[in-house]
């Protein structure tokens, strides 16, 4: 048999052959499982993945519940369910190949405290996108970013892989292939349209990328593609015009998605539509934002409650 190691890595290579992972799922999952492997082989001279049982797990969590972070504070309880689940997943990846292991449905998780959701309002959207100085290029183009977000509830690493030829902004459309590799198309409003537009119009260079960095050296080899703005840049932005509009919800470029959803289901839009428009795989993520835009409680409350009245 193979060794942990060995399976670790036939692992990885399922996940993104047969699974389609991103390369950032990969990555992560990589790191859980080497964390588990080092702790593994340390306390456990076999190194056998048949002796992984739940005395084993039990002691790796506590291992888990001591372990710091790289700025030396003690992982959160939703991070160390993070390393959990990839054991879980390797689990069931041994035992679907015939491999003697623990039966991963014998590991619990821990519930974890539910996150609160952030989105912003109609009205703060409308200030952050004032934020950005369009007498500048890169100023038109920080507004385009921030009303295509909006628009779109593109994720930012869907959103710094956009080419001039992919997107059709007379139809108001384009295709994406996003998380899990699943193609959807996403739509375009009236003034993400206009400031794209804007945006496009000012550029002479010709360059493959939509959104193009302004600071360093141009470089032109490969139709601009060192040019391309990266993901790490744009949460940057937002966040400086986040900071520069004074909202008072500390908001991300993930919180842009969230306003998204958020701003369709509180206008009548139906959970599938904005399942599909989001391009989550299951319902039950969309279905995170309800309690936020259940327009039904909302009235009921708005009609019976006596503080209404």
């Amino acid at each position: 048999m193979a060794s942990l190691p060995e399976l670790i890595d036939q692992f990885l290579e399922y996940l993104e052959i047969e699974k389609n992972c991103s390369k950032l799922t990969i990555r992560d999952y990589r790191h859980y499982l080497e964390v588990f492997l080092l702790w593994f082989e340390k306390s456990h001279p076999s190194k056998s993945v048949s002796d992984i049982n739940l005395d084993v797990v039990r002691k790796y969590r506590v291992f888990l519940s001591n372990k710091s972070d790289p700025k030396g504070q003690t992982l959160k309880k939703v991070t160390q369910n993070y390393y959990v689940i990839a054991l879980r997943s390797l689990l069931r990846y041994l035992i679907k190949n015939d491999i003697k292991t623990l039966e991963p449905s014998k590991i619990d998780l821990p519930k974890t405290e539910s996150r609160s959701l952030k989105f912003l309002e109609r009205e703060q959207i409308d200030r952050l996108v004032t934020m950005p100085d369009t007498s500048k290029e890169d100023g038109v183009r920080d507004r385009a970013i921030i009303e295509l977000l909006f628009s779109t509830g593109l994720r930012v690493s869907e959103l710094v892989k956009l080419n001039h030829p992919q997107i059709n902004i007379e139809r108001r459309e384009f295709g994406v292939v996003g998380k899990g590799g699943r193609a959807r198309v996403v739509f375009i409003s009236e003034r993400a349209a206009e400031w794209l537009t804007r945006y496009l119009s000012m550029r002479k260079d010709g360059f493959k990328p939509v959104f193009i960095r302004y600071s360093g050296a141009v470089d032109e080899e490969y139709n601009g593609e060192k040019m391309r703005l990266t993901a790490r840049s744009v949460e940057r932005i937002v966040k400086k015009y986040v900071r520069q509009a004074r909202l008072p919800v500390d908001a991300t470029v993930h919180t842009m998605r969230h306003s998204f959803a958020t701003d369709l289901l509180t206008n009548g839009a139906d959970l599938r539509s904005v399942q599909e428009m989001l391009g989550h795989k299951n319902i039950a993520t969309t279905q995170i934002y309800t309690h936020v835009t259940n327009k039904q409680l909302r009235d009921v409350h708005k009609t019976f409650h006596s503080g209404n009245k």
